[in-house]
């Protein structure tokens, strides 16, 4: 909502308070107000002008030699170019050292052989957005009223002096949709009174009633339809102050007649609409829900298909408008009408919303529809109408007005204690306070000892309950005054349990080892839910799913990461590396609702090193892979639990995964995407992983222990083992840790060789191993014994051979 500064003046004295300290007022009482802005911020030297002459420029054809009358002591000669500048207008001008937005200074110039001592400007030129600016001025300069004074500030004729603060309201805030209901707001706030238009008019001795009649049959979307009757009206361009206020809050002038209903619109709050009594068609208005497919052409000229979802305003027997939302082109007011009829009702929200969201046609009107018009309102502002036809399109307002009203609308009544407001607050507010509030706020409020009854005037819908109150007491005491205090009494500090502390870690583990955090949906399609599933079991089925690609509970999170990699891939996003720590969802016999169990997983696909000016790069592998998992269990200190056991899982490639074990249980795979499935999803290589991270975070572990920087030397000695194809390079490891003992710290594999040396059927293994003691510097001969264990255990246990 843009609100005029200048113009609220009109209904709250503001005197001694500026437009900025205004704002802040109004945003510390609890609506705020997004900026101040001054249209003429910066500019100057913009004045009115006479154009007393004009004539072809001798050397061009497209621009015009004009006599202007500035106020000076002397006309000034201006160059323009704009194609309807003419003798007898009263223009902008920007005179010599005159300053426009974006700081464009003007300077006496001389355009093909003419001297040009000023502009002659557009609104556009002034700052004005064209979409705002009336039609006739859309193209060329603006034309002021004939009875503007010579070498007055052109910027103030056009309001641009004015200062406009932008509230942004919430929904429930449709009150403050009116500058009258700003005003009671401001008024509240300022401890003054605010200041109602005056309706006076006069009747003629024709009756309304004469001219048209009214017959709601759609009564519960329309309790409240009145139509005003203003004859030998002259269609033409609406006061200039009037334009400029209409422009202040982006709305576009027409002519004096649509501009006086949208000008009712914004200070009433209370749309309306106006119809051309003679383009009519007959003597009836009939309010009704719309026929099926039946059709209308609004005034934006666009033919539209309705249906019995949406309420139209019809001559008995064509629509001549939506309701609420936009009138017909054949009832449209132009500009040889002469008889209007004035619209003021009170249309369902509901209603209004869904025929603005059929058609796709906002306006200021269905906004304040949808939110709430004061039901109390709507008579008076048709009231207001009629006069300011009368007024400024020299129209004769017939006697009386033609309603329909079956409008049960009653002010809500609450009442309140001043313990409960205090209570609530953390305030101690007397009686009298509390009471000097709610009469700011123009509620009517009766006081018995510390009880309050309020009665909610219809124009605060919003205000239904006890709560609501409390909320007004607050805003209006002031939110800065409400103390602040500390709690009392035996208090303990907020801390994350330690599965929330495990699950940060591990997110820092992933995120620093290089992936991106994914959020996927729980739900799925029925093929998709249990593939990569850890546990067999039936997916659970929504009972109403928004579609059958989103008709099951997952679960698996891998087949959700790999349609996330799908679509990186489809956008030349060749490496993608990511996981999800979430929820699967697994059925439960005889309990209606599923377990909730989560899960950590991956999906890595590309580069996962590239280093171009070295020539270097590294694709993703299961190592990779394994890696990052591996550094995950470090950092859960579950490391030394953790084992990998070749597997065949389903849709994952049968020589390139492995299960994940914690204690001998199966927590989880890690693998590369099985070709075909990677050929249907149309991605490349990626490797995925998924463990029950419920698993790993209940795992119990061993405190912390800290060890002393190594004094003493190790010993490495490296073994190659000859073994059958078959045999697990782990087992024989797990072999070699046993019979080490006590002195072997460290066993890892570092080369795999079956080549053409090799007989067939064998293979070898070659295994690193690391001797220390912390006590003392081992021997030879503590070396030679300890590694003859190990070379008879693997020799007996696995058929290994040292190879020659």
């Amino acid at each position: 909502m843009f609100v005029s500064y200048k113009w609220l003046q009109e209904y709250v004295d503001l005197s001694g308070i500026s437009a900025a300290e205004l704002a802040d007022k109004i945003t510390k009482s609890g609506i705020e107000v997004e900026g101040v802005e001054k249209k003429s911020e910066g500019l100057k030297g913009v004045v009115i002008g006479h154009v007393l002459e004009r004539e072809q420029h001798p050397n061009a054809d497209k621009l015009n030699k004009c006599l202007v009358d500035i106020g000076a002591e002397e006309p000034v000669q201006i160059i323009c170019g704009a194609p309807n500048v003419d003798k007898g207008q009263k223009v902008a001008v920007a005179t010599v050292g005159a300053v426009l937005p974006g700081n464009f200074k003007i300077k006496k110039a001389k355009l093909r052989g003419e001297e040009s001592h000023g502009m002659i400007c557009s609104l556009q030129e002034l700052g004005i957005e064209s979409k705002i600016v009336a039609k006739e001025y859309a193209v060329g300069i603006f034309n002021f009223p004939q009875d503007a004074q010579v070498g007055e500030d052109a910027l103030e004729a056009l309001g641009l002096d004015d200062e406009i603060l932008e509230l942004s309201l919430t929904p429930n805030r449709s009150d403050a949709l009116s500058m009258l209901g700003v005003a009671y707001e401001v008024a509240a706030i300022l401890r003054r009174d605010v200041k109602w238009p005056t309706i006076e008019k006069e009747e003629a001795s024709e009756k309304a009633s004469d001219y048209i009649s009214v017959k709601v049959e759609a009564t519960e979307d329309n309790p409240l339809y009145m139509a005003k009757v203003v004859k030998d009206v002259k269609i033409g361009p609406s006061p200039l102050w009037m334009q400029t206020r209409l422009m202040a809050a982006g709305i576009r002038p027409h002519n004096n007649v649509v501009d006086i209903t949208n000008f009712v619109l914004l200070e009433y709050g209370q749309p309306l609409h106006a119809f051309d009594y003679d383009r009519l068609g007959s003597k009836e208005l009939v309010i009704r829900r719309a026929k099926d497919a039946e059709k209308i052409t609004t005034l934006d000229e666009a033919e539209r298909t309705l249906t019995p979802d949406h309420l139209v305003i019809t001559n008995g027997t064509e629509p001549v408008a939506i309701a609420g939302v936009m009138g017909g082109a054949n009832s449209e007011v132009k500009s040889d009408t002469t008889t209007v009829i004035i619209e003021a009702a009170y249309f369902k929200g509901s209603t209004v919303r869904k025929a603005s969201k059929d058609h796709g046609l906002r306006s200021e009107a269905s906004a304040r529809f949808e939110k709430g018009v004061d039901p109390a309102r709507v008579r008076e502002a048709g009231e207001r109408a009629a006069q300011l036809m009368a007024e400024y399109a020299g129209g004769t307002i017939l006697e009386g007005s033609v309603e329909y009203n079956d409008m049960k609308v009653e002010p809500a009544v609450i009442s309140i204690t001043l313990n409960k407001i205090n209570g609530l607050l953390g305030t101690s507010m007397s009686v009298s306070e509390v009471q000097d509030i709610f009469t700011r706020l123009q509620f009517d409020v009766a006081v018995e000892g510390e009880n309050f009854t309020v009665t909610i005037p219809t124009r605060r819908g919003d205000i239904t309950i006890e709560a609501d109150l409390v909320e007004e007491a607050a805003r209006l005491y002031g939110y800065d005054n409400i103390p602040s205090t500390l709690p009392t009494g035996t208090t303990t500090p907020g801390a994350l349990s330690d599965y929330q502390q495990k699950r940060r870690k591990a997110r820092r583990t992933l995120e620093g080892a290089g992936l991106f955090q994914a959020i996927t949906y729980s739900l799925t399609s029925a093929e998709k839910a249990a593939q990569f599933a850890l546990e067999a079991r039936e997916s659970i089925r929504l009972a109403m799913p928004m579609s059958e690609e989103r008709s099951q509970l997952r679960l698996s999170i891998v087949p959700q990461l790999l349609e996330v990699v799908k679509y990186n891939n489809a956008r030349q996003i060749d490496s993608v590396a990511l996981y999800e720590i979430g929820s699967v969802f697994l059925k439960q016999d005889g309990e209606q609702l599923p377990e909730e169990r989560e899960h950590v997983a991956a999906a890595i696909t590309g580069l996962w090193e590239s280093h171009l000016w070295q020539g270097e790069k590294k694709p993703v592998d299961f190592f990779v892979a394994k890696g990052i998992l591996e550094a995950l269990f470090d950092t859960l200190g579950v490391a030394s639990q953790i084992e990998y056991r070749q597997a065949e899982v389903k849709n994952l490639h049968p020589g390139r995964t492995a299960e994940v074990l914690l204690n001998g249980v199966v927590i989880g795979f890690i693998g590369q995407v099985h070709p075909t499935v990677q050929k249907e999803l149309d991605i490349k290589e990626t490797y995925v992983f998924e463990l029950s991270f419920k698993a790993l975070a209940e795992a119990e572990v061993a405190p912390i222990a800290y060890e002393t920087i190594p004094r003493f030397p190790s010993i490495t000695r490296d073994i190659a083992l000859v073994v059958d194809s078959a045999t697990k390079a782990g087992d024989i490891q797990s072999i070699i840790v046993e019979a080490g003992g006590a002195l072997l710290k460290e066993v890892q594999v570092f080369d795999l060789y079956e080549g053409d040396k090799m007989e067939e059927g064998k293979k070898s293994i070659a295994y690193s191993l690391k001797y220390f003691d912390p006590e003392r510097t081992l021997t030879d001969e503590d070396i030679t014994k300890a590694h003859d264990k190990v070379l008879a255990a693997v020799k007996d246990q696995a058929g290994a051979e040292l190879r020659g």
